[in-house]
């Protein structure tokens, strides 16, 4: 979820907005909301990039951000969160008005607009939404959807759920091609990353501490049954061609403590990979924990694997 949006420069033309990770909302006000069953997915087609919402770089919370040139074949899988009637009508990062009943989304590096197939890993349901926003900002969310697409998806009452989203295009199928996992999109400046050469200019955008309000739940007999079997999730540490470089990692992590950790060797590009796995992972709540604490160990680009 989002915390109170707040306008760029005005050179730049756009609004950015903060997220956190659980809803923000009365649960008297999500209970008054209708159930946007019905509502269509978005329908993909070419569409000029936006002038707003687009810098090549821009800076939340002290992290920079680099908007990618393309979405071509970009595939992710992470936590998703939403936002919904606090946000109502305000400016999106593109300049429209933010509508909770249409199938749109906001993240932090896509370009503006483009369109993607949204899938929750848990139940195998999924969408397609227009990205046309910015966000979320707040732990390991990877994209932010509006109140529609969560509710399709069953996220509302939870208000955070494992998805993985693909990029679609205007001549997609009902089911988009296999294409290679990309890392999360990451923040060019972190805890052991900078930047070795000039950037265009940057605006830090103040942001709001994020809310603590609980997630809101709703009745669970509003939610039918899975469309789909469950899929594995684990968290992928890293991946590496040295067999040794790949030990030493397992017994660092075992060695700490932290269950679960294995290695799953693959051929990939005529070279031998091992990637470092923990778990599988249950929750939400047990995929931030072990992230926060893989980042404190210098592993910050610990990302969710389902393989």
């Amino acid at each position: 979820m989002r915390a109170p949006r707040v306008a760029l420069a005005a050179t730049l033309g756009f609004v950015l907005a903060a997220c956190s990770s659980t809803p923000r909302h009365a649960a008297e006000k999500i209970k008054s909301l209708p159930a946007p069953a019905n509502i269509p997915d978005a329908v993909p087609h070419t569409e000029p990039r936006s002038s707003h919402g687009n810098p090549p770089i821009y800076e939340v919370n002290g992290q920079r951000y680099k908007v990618l040139a393309s979405a071509d074949d970009y595939v992710e899988r992470g936590v998703a969160s939403w936002y919904g009637p606090d946000f109502q009508g305000h400016n999106t990062s593109s300049g429209e008005r933010y509508d909770m009943y249409g199938m749109t989304a906001a993240h932090k590096t896509l370009p503006i607009p483009c369109y993607a197939r949204i899938t929750n890993l848990r139940n195998g349901r999924t969408v397609v939404v227009r990205i046309n926003d910015r966000g979320p900002f707040v732990g390991n969310r990877i994209v932010d959807l509006s109140y529609s697409a969560a509710k399709r998806l069953d996220i509302v009452r939870t208000g955070t759920a494992f998805v993985e989203l693909r990029i679609v295009g205007p001549d997609a199928p009902g089911t988009a091609p296999a294409a290679p996992i990309v890392a999360a999109a990451k923040p060019l400046i972190g805890p052991n990353a900078s930047v070795a050469t000039p950037t265009p200019s940057i605006v830090s955008i103040p942001v709001a501490p994020a809310g603590t309000a609980a997630a809101v739940r709703e009745p669970e007999a509003e939610y039918s049954e899975p469309v789909g079997a469950p899929v594995a999730l684990y968290i992928q540490v890293g991946a590496f061609a040295d067999e040794g470089n790949a030990q030493r990692l397992i017994q660092r992590l075992q060695g700490i403590g932290i269950p679960g950790v294995s290695a799953l060797t693959r051929s990939e590009s005529g070279r031998t990979l091992r990637r470092i796995r923990i778990g599988p992972i249950s929750t939400v709540k047990e995929f931030d924990r072990l992230a926060a604490q893989l980042a404190s160990l210098g592993y910050p680009e610990a990302r969710l694997a389902t393989d």
